[in-house]
């Protein structure tokens, strides 16, 4: 066992590493360009961390480039945006409100019906499409993006209520994903779903509600760890810069408003911590625009606060928990630095620190445990699994959509309903952080999910998704040799060393079913290629389903 593998270890057990302290460095690698190995380990765990797991055909395809190639591409989607999510859900006997106003398998994202039935219908709608995207993403970081700010900016369906709000506020994290943090932070501010969600559209002169003002500074740009920090004078002073904002829900472009007489003109004086900043008080319909501007620009002339908040999201989104002292100078102080001198936009950042010797460093593989949209989204995507196509058999498509997101709500991760305006807990709780994922009762949940998808699978008004064992082992580069057929096998699936031993041990165990001669399954392998008999097919695909069976239920394969 090596260093990470015991590091690994040690986290799962409590255990520490004999001769290093606990507060020792990790590593002292930062942010120097990467320019070690490029192989497919490299590639996967690129691929892992920046989508939902590692495809073959995508393996193959980013091994053909370089590292800087296929960090440039991952961080520069060129694929069309989702086609937004259509009516699917009224062909049910007995629904006593239909959706009169859209087509069956249309969208309707741009129709207005403020009806509490056929919002919720929706609002399930949303969420369905919202995992068949991840399922059909692209070759970029887009999705996995979306994700992450989703659990930036977080918002919970019910409590928006509105679906048409929910897919515009979506649409946003989707388009401006890879763009401008500061524009995004007011893009969000004006959101409909936000001012919904944080009662920004109740905020008026006359009654200011502070619960925007403060998540602004406290989740969104600044954070709880500055010392000092912001006041409540200082949430109370934002709380008055952002009355009058307001949302309409009878417009099907669904836009936000601002209503000058709901708005407090008076100027708003803020602390030192802000440099006792006074925001001149505006009148007119302009005031709203104007007194945000001045509000983000005093927020972010925090330069430094903000610059180390957000490096410190992005760190532990995309490589480790945990930051330490070395961490701390060799990455999180550079790659804010990056954002500062690059006017806060996010894509050069994401660059530095995913082409890093740090990203790379062997302990920073296999270092994290899947979420659960990880987990589910990747053994759909991994694995190959075909589902009902999207245009012409919608409904079942949204149907089978619906069961994976709800598998991983069931493990902990509701997509479009974090538990609170903070997000997951697993990506800020400390000491757990992500271990907060893997519990008596969602382990289980996962190896259920997996055994199901490599078993008898989900059926669905007459069709099924499943893990088609011998149709994926036909993909691998050379499937007659059982231990080639293993180690790329584990190239994909494992991100922590496999022992030569285990390898040879199931091997033995299903491809040879007990046998020591290669050709036990080399002989079953080919005799089904030149005769694909049921007969012929029978005998390897229970070879192969027991394996990946066995596979996805190791410990290891919940690592990242």
């Amino acid at each position: 066992m090596d260093r990470r593998e015991f590091l690994t270890a040690g986290k799962r057990s409590g255990t520490a590493v004999p001769g290093i302290s606990k507060t020792e460095a990790r590593t002292f690698s930062g942010l120097n360009v990467y320019n070690g190995p490029w192989t497919k380990n490299e590639v996967v765990h690129l691929l892992k961390r920046t989508m939902f797991g590692a495809k073959l055909s995508d393996i193959s395809y980013f091994a053909g480039k370089t590292m800087n190639e296929a960090v440039d591409e991952l961080l520069n989607p060129t694929a069309a945006l989702p086609a937004p999510p259509v009516k699917e859900y009224d062909g049910v006997t007995g629904v006593t409100t239909p959706d009169n106003d859209v087509l069956a398998g249309t969208t309707w994202v741009n129709s207005v019906n403020n009806d509490g039935t056929i919002q919720s219908r929706r609002r399930a709608s949303l969420k369905k499409w919202w995992m068949g995207c991840i399922i059909q993403q692209d070759r970029s970081i887009r999705e996995k993006m979306v994700l992450f700010w989703h659990n930036h900016f977080a918002t919970e369906t019910v409590d928006v209520g509105n679906a048409n709000f929910l897919y515009k506020h979506v649409n946003l994290l989707r388009t401006k994903s890879l763009g401008n943090f500061k524009q995004l932070v007011r893009d969000i501010t004006l959101d409909p779903a936000m001012l919904i969600y944080l009662n920004g559209r109740l905020n008026t002169a006359t009654a200011p509600d502070e619960n925007y003002s403060r998540e602004l500074q406290e989740l969104f740009t600044l954070g709880k760890e500055n010392n000092p920090n912001y006041s409540e004078a200082d949430v109370k002073a934002a709380a008055k810069v952002l009355t009058g904002w307001r949302v309409d829900s009878n417009v099907n472009t669904f836009p936000s408003y601002f209503t000058s007489s709901r708005h407090d003109a008076s100027n708003k004086s803020f602390s030192s911590f802000y440099s006792n900043t006074v925001i001149t008080g505006r009148t007119g319909t302009t005031a709203g625009d104007l007194e945000l501007d001045d509000l983000l620009n005093m927020i972010f002339a925090k330069n430094i606060e903000v610059s180390r908040f957000m490096a410190k999201k992005l760190y532990r989104f995309f490589v480790y928990s945990e930051i330490d002292a070395a961490a701390e100078a060799n990455v999180i102080e550079p790659l804010a630095q990056i954002l500062r001198n690059n006017n806060w936009e996010i894509k050069p950042a994401l660059s530095a620190l995913l082409k890093s010797e740090h990203f790379f460093d062997a302990l920073n593989q296999g270092a994290m445990l899947k979420s659960p949209l990880e987990h589910a989204g990747a053994i759909c995507r991994e694995w190959e699994i075909i589902f009902p196509d999207a245009v012409t058999a919608y409904a079942d498509a949204y149907g089978m959509w619906n069961y994976v997101m709800t598998v991983a709500a069931n493990y902990q991760q509701n997509l479009g309903d974090p538990p609170s305006v903070a997000g997951w807990p697993a990506y800020y709780q400390v000491p757990q952080f992500y271990e907060l994922w893997i519990n008596t009762d969602t382990l289980p949940k996962r190896n259920q999910f997996s055994d199901l998808m490599i078993g008898n699978g989900y059926s669905r008004n007459g069709k099924k998704i499943v893990i088609d064992p011998v149709e994926f082992t036909k993909k691998l580069a050379n499937p007659a040799d059982p231990n080639l057929l293993i180690n790329e096998l584990f190239e994909m699936l494992f991100r922590i060393p496999i022992s030569q031993q285990s390898k040879d041990q199931l091997k033995k165990d299903f491809l040879l079913t007990g046998q020591d001669q290669d050709y036990y399954w080399s002989n079953a392998w080919n005799i089904y290629i030149g005769s694909p008999t049921s007969t012929n097919y029978n005998i390897v695909n229970t070879r192969l389903r027991g394996l990946f069976k066995y596979c996805m239920n190791l410990a290891e394969y919940q690592l990242m």
